[in-house]
C-alpha cells in the first residue's frame, strides 16, 4: 500500500488531485475556526457537550457548531435538499422527465437542489440561533447575544448572521463539487469526512480520560474489539459483489468478427455506500432540534411535548436506535434503486447486442437484475443498519459510552475512505500501475 501511495505521488496529475483535495480540507478547517460575532463560546461548548443530539451535529460539522462558526451548518442543508429532490423526482412528472434526459436533466435537478438549499440553510440557521439565544451559560450570559428580530439593530445583525451562515453552507457545497471535479473522491462526502476526522482525536482523548477506562478495563477492551470487527465488516461488505455473466453476441463487420466474449456485471452488496447513514442522521436531527426549540415555550403543553419528544429521540434510547435502523435500511434500498435506474443497464446491454445467458433481453433482463439486486441489497441494508446501531449495542453490553458518537462517525469515515481509495485505485490501474488492492 505504501508503494502504491508513493507511486500515486509520482504521477503529476494524480498528485495534483490529491494535493487539491487536501488543500480544500485545510481551507474548510480554517473557515470552521471563524466564529459568528456575539457567541459565548465557553457556554456554548458546555451546552453542546451536555446534549447528545447537538453533540452529533457538532461532530458532523467538525466542531464548527460549538464555535458557531460561519460554516456551522455544514453541508446538511444541501443533503436535506437532495433527499427532498430525490423523493419528489418519481412523484412530480416534470422532474421525472428531467431525470430521463441524461446528464443535462440531472444538471437541472442539481440546480434546483442548490436553490432549495438556500431557504433550508436560512431556516436551520435561524432555528439554531433562536435555540442558543434562549439558553444561558455558566456566567449567566446568553449563548448567542443579540439574535432575533425584536429591534431594527437586532434585525440587521440577525439577518447578517443568517446570510453569512447560508453563504458558508453554499461555500462548502461549492468546495465539495470542486473536489469531485478536480480532486479525488465524492466532494460532499470528503467534506463530511474532514469534519469527522477533526473531531475524532478529542473523542479518543475523552475515552481515555473518562472513568470507564480505569473502572471497566474489560468493557473498554471489548468496546475497542467490537469497533475493530465493525471496521473489518464494513470493508468486507463494501467490497462484496455478485457477478452476473454477460455474453456479447458475435458480429461481422467489414470482414472482421467482433464480440463473442463473456464479461460480467458487478452488482455490489452495498451499492449505496455510507450515503444512507448520512441521510438517516440528517433526518433524525430535526425532531430533536424542534424539541429543543419548543423547550423554552411559554405554553406548558408545548414544553411537555418538547420534553417527551426530546426523551424519545435521545441517541441513547432503544426507540431512537430502532428508528435509526429502519431509516438506514429504507434509505439503502431507496438510494440503491435510484442509482440502478439511472444506469439503465438492460437498455445498454440490448443496444450493444449483449445478453445474460438464459434471460431474454429488454424487460426480462431488467426484472432479473432487479430481483437479484433486491436480494443482495437486503444483506447489505441489514448489515449497514446493524452497524449503524452497533455503538449503542456495544455501549449497552460493555458499559462504555465515551466513544458512542465517535464510533458512529467512524462508520462514515471508513466508508468514505474505502470509496476514495477505490477511486484512487482506478486512477492507478488506468495508468497501468499496481494499485492498493492486491
Amino acid at each position: 500500500m505504501l508503494t502504491a501511495v508513493a507511486t500515486a505521488f509520482k504521477i503529476p496529475d494524480l498528485r495534483a488531485k490529491i494535493l487539491f483535495t487536501l488543500g480544500m480540507l485545510v481551507i474548510f478547517r480554517f473557515f470552521a475556526a471563524i466564529p459568528v460575532p456575539g457567541v459565548n463560546r465557553e457556554g456554548l461548548q458546555e451546552f453542546i457537550q451536555s446534549n447528545a443530539l447537538l453533540g452529533i451535529l457538532n461532530i458532523f460539522s467538525g466542531n464548527s457548531l460549538q464555535n458557531f462558526s460561519i460554516v456551522a451548518l455544514g453541508v446538511y442543508p444541501y443533503i436535506t435538499a437532495s433527499i427532498i429532490m430525490q423523493l419528489m423526482t418519481p412523484i412530480i412528472p416534470s422532474l421525472n422527465e428531467l431525470s430521463n434526459e441524461g446528464q443535462g436533466g440531472r444538471n437541472k435537478i442539481n440546480q434546483y437542489t442548490h436553490w432549495l438549499t438556500v431557504p433550508l440553510a436560512m431556516l436551520q440557521g435561524y432555528g439554531q440561533g433562536v435555540l442558543f439565544s434562549q439558553q444561558t451559560g455558566p456566567d449567566g450570559r446568553p449563548l448567542i447575544e443579540g439574535f432575533g428580530f425584536g429591534t431594527p439593530g437586532m434585525m440587521l445583525s440577525t439577518l447578517a448572521t443568517l446570510l453569512t451562515m447560508t453563504a458558508g453552507t453554499m461555500l462548502l457545497v461549492w468546495m465539495g463539487e470542486l473536489i469531485t471535479e478536480f480532486g479525488i473522491g465524492n466532494g460532499i462526502s470528503i467534506i463530511i469526512f474532514g469534519g469527522i476526522v477533526a473531531s475524532l482525536p478529542g473523542s479518543i482523548v475523552a475515552l481515555f480520560r473518562g472513568p470507564s477506562v480505569t473502572s471497566n478495563v474489560i468493557g473498554t477492551a471489548m468496546f475497542i474489539a467490537i469497533g475493530l470487527l465493525t471496521i473489518v465488516g464494513i470493508v468486507l461488505i463494501n467490497e462484496g459483489q455478485r457477478r452476473i455473466p454477460v455474453h456479447h453476441a458475435k458480429r461481422v463487420r467489414s470482414g472482421r468478427m467482433y464480440g463473442g466474449n463473456t464479461t460480467f456485471i458487478p452488482l455490489k452488496v452495498n451499492s449505496a455506500g455510507m450515503i444512507p447513514l448520512i441521510f438517516a442522521v440528517s433526518i433524525l436531527v430535526f425532531p430533536g432540534l424542534i424539541a429543543q426549540f419548543l423547550s423554552t415555550s411559554g405554553n406548558p403543553t408545548l414544553r411537555n411535548f418538547a420534553g417527551e419528544l426530546s426523551r424519545f429521540m435521545s441517541p441513547n434510547t432503544l426507540q431512537y436506535n430502532i428508528v435509526y435502523f429502519m431509516l438506514v435500511v429504507a434509505f439503502t434500498y431507496f438510494y440503491t434503486m435510484v442509482i440502478f435506474q439511472q444506469q439503465k443497464i438492460s437498455e445498454n446491454l440490448q443496444r450493444q447486442g449483449a445478453f445474460i445467458p438464459g434471460v431474454r433481453p429488454g424487460k426480462n433482463t431488467q426484472q432479473y437484475l432487479m430481483r437479484t439486486l433486491n436480494r443482495i441489497t437486503l444483506i447489505g441494508a441489514l448489515f449497514l443498519g446493524t452497524v449503524a446501531i452497533l455503538p449503542f449495542i456495544a455501549a449497552t453490553l460493555t458499559g462504555v459510552n465515551s466513544l458512542l458518537l465517535g464510533a458512529t462517525s467512524l462508520l462514515i469515515v471508513v466508508g468514505v475512505a474505502i470509496d476514495t481509495m477505490r477511486q484512487l485505485e482506478a486512477q492507478l490501474v488506468m495508468r497501468n500501475y499496481e494499485g492498493f488492492i492486491k
